[in-house]
């Protein structure tokens, strides 16, 4: 887990809007961690700014739910542990709190469900580590605010036991150390908020299993990671407004991530068969996206703007030549031996403007299932189940020699703008660059891998192509290693011969 590399205006696409429109999600932002102000500049009227107006929840009971009254303190869980499955709880407006014990939490019942009236806030005070917790599935979560928790680091508020099934939606998670929501199998967060929290907003990851069929709709994932862990825990790769671990089925589309220390969203270790479509990703510290170690990916019709700012520059003040990207591409590709909807990695019908670089491929050429150098140490490719196979001498040939390293493979980046104007990015050099490049190899002493053989195979071999985009402003392209550069007109000629039927006008700006 973690990268090689330390992670450290345009409407958005019409099917943000008509899916937010639909939902109810408008509104104006009421704070603002970052630099971005609001959407609605750009003319996004519609983006998900669920954080300043959730839809609210009912005024009144519904018939048969059980109300909860915030003056009495523990009532939630009370009532949950003295009522049957499937039962629904009404939360009065006002501030519910729990036992003033670190370990009170709630522990739902399968099928039961929690509305909030408006104004219902379930508050941990700085003392409660977890709100929702246990194994129940099918639990639903409506109109509620959560905050103020206290989860330890890498564990979550919400869902805490990572249980299947739970849908939340129009409901604020904010405020919280740790993650502000886990997520299980068939989850599904719709139109919610997912703001300040310590560590992340939502930390997909599931103890001992993948997590299928994942659903993120709608919500505004904004200003997380409070904690700044990866300064606290340096090449920690624990940070994220959301990171996915080992998910297999996600469809991440309609969101607005904005303004998060950080990443923006982050796919690390064995994901496949993601959907990352229609959202707004902007002003991010550091990467809008990273899908890493990972498998089988449609990235499109998202708008992507003045994300990597901070730590693109950081990189390029200490000297690193690196192409720190805005969307970058580790050691992941398109596999058809993994079952997903696609068999490649397709970008295509984005929007990236004002980046700090744009899409880098990347592969550590030491980085693979045994090495002492591969990072998630623990993991091996969904291709090899027994990690201790990928060792000599059995590495060196087929099929363990292909199979035993995650490869940025089949990668189609076609039918995007990139617009770069350096003057708005306040940048002169290393925030102009698109790149496919890999290390020399030389770690372990056993490797197969060493030497330039990565760098020619991800470069040249493994059909990894962009084609048919368009191009303004002075961009320049890395190949192999970060030594080489390249004009427009070397990267499209003889032997890369990329970027056919793409279109470059070199001046700043669009």
């Amino acid at each position: 887990m973690g990268t090689k590399w330390r992670h450290r205006a345009l409407p958005a696409a019409p099917l943000v809007l008509a899916l937010l429109a639909a939902a109810g999600c408008t509104g104006t932002p009421d704070a603002k961690p970052g630099p971005t102000a609001s959407p609605s500049a750009s003319g996004a009227r519609s983006v998900a700014q669920v954080c300043a107006k959730p839809t609210a929840g009912p005024a009144k009971a519904p018939a048969g739910a059980v109300p909860v009254d915030p003056g009495v303190v523990g009532d939630l869980a009370a009532k949950t542990r003295s009522n049957p499955p499937n039962t629904t709880f009404w939360l009065r407006p006002g501030k519910h709190r729990l036992e003033p014990d670190r370990y009170a939490q709630v522990m739902p019942k399968e099928g039961n469900r929690y509305l909030g009236a408006p104004g219902a806030v379930l508050d941990g005070r700085e003392t409660n580590q977890y709100a929702f917790s246990g194994t129940a599935r099918n639990v639903t979560i409506r109109h509620l605010t959560v905050q103020r928790f206290v989860a330890p680091h890498d564990e979550g508020v919400v869902n805490h036991d990572m249980a299947d099934g739970w849908v939340i939606e129009h409901t604020k998670i904010q405020y919280n150390s740790g993650a502000g929501l886990m997520a299980g199998a068939r989850q599904q967060v719709r139109a919610s908020c997912l703001r300040g929290n310590g560590q992340y907003g939502m930390n997909a990851y599931k103890t001992g299993n993948s997590i299928r069929d994942l659903v993120v709709e709608g919500n505004e994932i904004v200003g997380n990671n409070t904690g700044d862990w990866e300064r606290r825990r340096p090449g920690c790769g624990c940070t994220g407004g959301i990171k996915f671990w080992a998910v297999d089925g996600a469809d991440i589309r309609g969101n607005w991530v904005h303004d998060n220390r950080g990443t923006g969203l982050w796919a690390d270790t064995n994901n496949n068969d993601f959907r990352i479509e229609d959202n707004l990703i902007e002003a991010n510290d550091g990467a809008a996206l990273i899908y890493e170690i990972s498998y089988n990916a449609v990235i499109r019709n998202n708008t992507i703007r003045r994300n990597n700012w901070v730590e693109g520059r950081r990189s390029a003040e200490r000297g690193d030549d690196f192409p720190f990207a805005t969307v970058y591409l580790s050691e992941a590709g398109g596999e058809p031996r993994v079952r997903a909807r696609t068999d490649r990695i397709e970008v295509y019908r984005n929007v990236l403007e004002n980046n700090w670089n744009g899409i880098t491929l990347w592969e550590n050429a030491d980085r693979f299932c045994n090495s002492p150098a591969n990072t998630s140490s623990g993991d091996c490719t969904l291709l090899v189940k027994d990690k201790d196979r990928c060792a000599r001498p059995g590495i060196a040939t087929a099929p363990l020699y292909a199979d035993c390293r995650w490869k940025t493979q089949r990668v189609d980046i076609h039918d995007n703008r990139f617009v770069l104007d350096k003057s708005v990015v306040t940048c002169t050099v290393k925030c102009d660059r698109m790149a496919v490049l890999a290390n020399y190899g030389t770690y372990p002493h056993w490797s197969p891998y060493k030497g330039g053989r990565v760098a020619e195979a991800i470069t040249l071999e493994q059909h990894n192509r962009w084609h048919d985009n368009v191009y303004r402003g002075p961009w320049k392209f890395v190949v192999r290693d970060p030594s080489r550069v390249l004009e427009p007109g070397q990267w499209q000629g003889t032997p890369y011969r990329q970027d056919a039927g793409s279109t470059f006008q070199a001046r700043d700006g669009g």
